[in-house]
């Protein structure tokens, strides 16, 4: 076991929350006396959003996890001792391999975990338990971003450039991103450029835009395509850059010259004019970087919708160059490293896949086991939680720093196949609204607690610092995943819960992957030392790699690949019976489901319930008026919104938060439509109906 650290009266660390991870100094001996403020970290600078300085209630929440919890014969959730809370898991992690076999346990995880503690749930579901069945909520935050990256780049980043690069930059277009709620410390790298902002509605971000675009939900690869054809007609494609630093140019063109802009506003409702102009803004020489967020990824056809503008990117010249280029705006704070480690049901640590025999060989000498030992693909996130408690689907589940009940589309079924699991684990630091369904509570540390790496935005690696000792009860998440490996017939020394031995064996494992991580230690980033992977482990310390693709991508070729798509609608449309466009998203105030962030009074009192946001003339047809009720509702399920006009709102469209619990959770009525290629469920749009609702 290892020895704790004193808890220090200050310490660096970063931010619990965005992918950001913005730079903050803590002090204080208890969770009562913490306080935060900001640090000159390059992505912040001396700046933090409200959720940022108000992080330290988290660590003083009343109803904090400190004791195990198992649910007893009567249905009651009841403190108990550690061993007995794991010999309850352990008997029945048993029991259901005896009689549904390996993969009826399963794991889900998330992108707020440590790198450690995502690579050794990684090792523990294959090692220990021998499940295919791992998948995370990342799955749900950049996944088409990263399909999409990998077929265009040849490797998957979200930032291939530092942060601080925006500065310089003279125009950039950010295609479904809200920044200025999501990620406010962002904007002061922007504060040069000429926005473009592509939203249905007009947010806090598109109120600062030179040109808002503002298209019907479910209609981006329609408008990303007219900017294409606008390119092309209007001869601002790079063609030496074309020509010499890409393939597959000629089909995706091709599928463009279909979508001339006054067939594209048709689609999309954003005027022939406006497209014209924002190529033109773009095409302008120098200092232009095209931007995507979850407004177009979470689709159906997500990932054909970030090929498109990667397309757009590639004809006017701008990824692998200096000054400009394209990026991914990564969601969860360690969404870039949570997904390179082994949470996804498709990768081994170092972003291999799981299915290369030479992968397999590399992962199963690191882990002291045999290639064949691994399970192959499993299950991505939704099709997982779809599957729980059926016949041919996993029996149990382990859940890690996720809250799935109200995170997960189609929220009231995968409740329901929660409930139906004979086990149901989930390790937190508070009760979220999936640790109240468990049969099993497992109390573990949070962010000032504890020590360990997360990889921001821009693959920078970083160092979480530990200012707190833990309550009494609470252990640590890797030293969970040993104690439950022992239990179940593992040697102990496989499942290492110092979070410095766990990097050392995650840098052996990455080494040589397309996420390389072999050439960092604890040591250089205890020294200040700047990080980005890829930074292997070579005779003179690697520098890392803070700007991909300079000289050529990741592809055998060294070119970037085109990729032709074309438009399709989504998933649902409207009708009579749903006349309405739905989507979700992201308020200042809170944070993913809201698990942390309504537990903090400021932000709780910023916005303290779930609304609707409707156009008066909508909200005047369905009845409603501004601070009432409204029951929003689709063919899978209903919630109800305090309502909120707003004149700059398309019609044809409402807007509802996420991050809220019981009868206000949005993702009651989403869509749980799948990329095909990603496992990205649809959440940007479904038809819903909207009516009144009494006090």
């Amino acid at each position: 076991m290892s020895e704790t650290p004193a808890p220090r009266s200050g310490v660096d660390t970063h931010c619990p929350y965005c992918s950001l991870q913005c730079g903050t100094r803590l002090h204080g001996d208890s969770p009562a006396r913490v306080t935060v403020r900001p640090t000159g970290f390059p992505v912040n600078q001396g700046r933090l959003c409200q959720k940022g300085w108000t992080a330290a209630e988290v660590l003083r929440a009343t109803d904090r996890l400190s004791r195990p919890l198992v649910r007893g014969a009567d249905g009651r959730l009841r403190e108990a001792s550690w061993d007995t809370a794991l010999d309850a898991v352990a008997a029945g992690v048993r029991r259901i391999h005896a009689r549904h076999g390996r993969d009826a346990v399963a794991v889900f995880g998330g992108g707020g975990l440590t790198n450690e503690k995502a690579y050794l749930l990684g090792k523990f579901a294959r090692v220990a338990l021998r499940t295919s069945h791992i998948d995370y909520n990342g799955r749900f935050c950049m996944s088409s971003a990263a399909a999409a990256g990998n077929a265009a780049f040849g490797l998957d980043r979200g930032l291939p450039f530092p942060v601080t690069d925006l500065r310089t930059a003279r125009t950039v277009l950010l295609a479904g991103a809200n920044v200025a709620e999501t990620m406010p410390p962002l904007l002061q790298h922007l504060d040069r450029a000429e926005l473009i902002v592509m939203d249905p509605r007009r947010t806090a971000t598109a109120q600062r835009a030179a040109l808002h675009l503002q298209p019907a939900p479910g209609t981006d690869l329609a408008l990303a395509l007219g900017l294409l054809h606008v390119a092309l007609v209007e001869g601002l494609v790079d063609r030496a850059y074309v020509r010499e630093r890409t393939r597959g140019f000629d089909p995706a063109a091709q599928r463009a010259t279909a979508w001339w802009p006054e067939r594209v506003e048709e689609v999309t409702g954003v005027p022939a004019g406006a497209q014209r102009r924002a190529v033109r803004m773009l095409a302008r020489a120098g200092g232009t970087y095209l931007l995507t967020g979850r407004g177009v990824e979470q689709h159906s056809t997500g990932t054909d919708t970030v090929s498109g503008f990667i397309n757009l990117a590639l004809a006017l010249g701008l990824p692998g160059r200096a000054g400009s280029g394209y990026g991914c705006l990564t969601g969860q704070g360690n969404g870039q490293g949570g997904r390179e480690h082994g949470q996804k049901a498709d990768q081994l640590p170092g972003y291999r896949s799981i299915t290369d025999p030479a992968a397999r060989a590399h992962v199963a000498r690191v882990w002291g086991v045999t290639p064949d030992d691994l399970p192959g693909p499993g299950r991505s996130a939704y099709e997982l939680l779809d599957a729980l408690g059926t016949e041919q689907g996993p029996r149990g589940l382990f859940v890690f720093g996720s809250n799935p009940a109200v995170s997960a589309p189609h929220a009231a079924h995968v409740t329901g196949r929660l409930a139906s699991l004979d086990l149901l684990v989930v390790a937190d630091f508070v009760p979220s609204e999936t640790a109240r369904l468990a049969d099993v509570v497992l109390p573990v540390t949070q962010w000032a607690e504890e020590e360990g790496t997360l990889t921001n935005l821009e693959g920078r690696l970083l160092r979480r610092r530990r200012l707190l000792s833990p309550p009494a009860q609470a252990r640590s998440d890797l030293r969970v995943l040993r104690d439950l490996a022992v239990r179940l017939g593992e040697p102990a020394g496989r499942y290492p819960d110092d979070p410095r031995e766990v990097f050392e064996e995650l840098r052996v494992a990455s080494r040589g992957g397309p996420a390389d991580y072999s050439g960092i230690s604890y040591q250089r980033l205890d020294a200040g030392e700047a990080l980005h992977w890829p930074c292997p482990d070579t005779s003179d310390a690697h520098p890392g790699t803070p700007r991909l693709f300079l000289d050529r991508f990741a592809h055998p070729d060294g070119r970037a690949r085109f990729v032709a798509v074309d438009h399709r609608g989504p998933a649902e449309e409207t009708s009579a019976a749903y006349p309405f466009y739905a989507t979700t998203g992201r308020v200042l105030s809170h944070y993913q489901s809201g698990a942390q962030t309504r537990r903090v009074r400021e932000l709780t009192e910023a916005v303290p319930e779930p609304f609707l946001q409707i156009h008066p003339d909508s909200a005047a047809r369905c009845g409603l008026v501004e601070h009432g009720l409204a029951v929003v509702s689709s063919a899978r399920g209903s919630m109800t919104a305090r309502v909120r006009l707003d004149p700059t709102m398309r019609p044809d469209t409402v807007f509802v938060p996420f991050h809220f619990p019981g009868d206000g959770r949005a993702n009651r009525f989403t869509h749980p439509a799948l990329d095909p290629r990603s496992g990205m469920p649809e959440f940007k749009v479904c038809a819903v109906r909207i009516t009144p609702r009494k006090e």
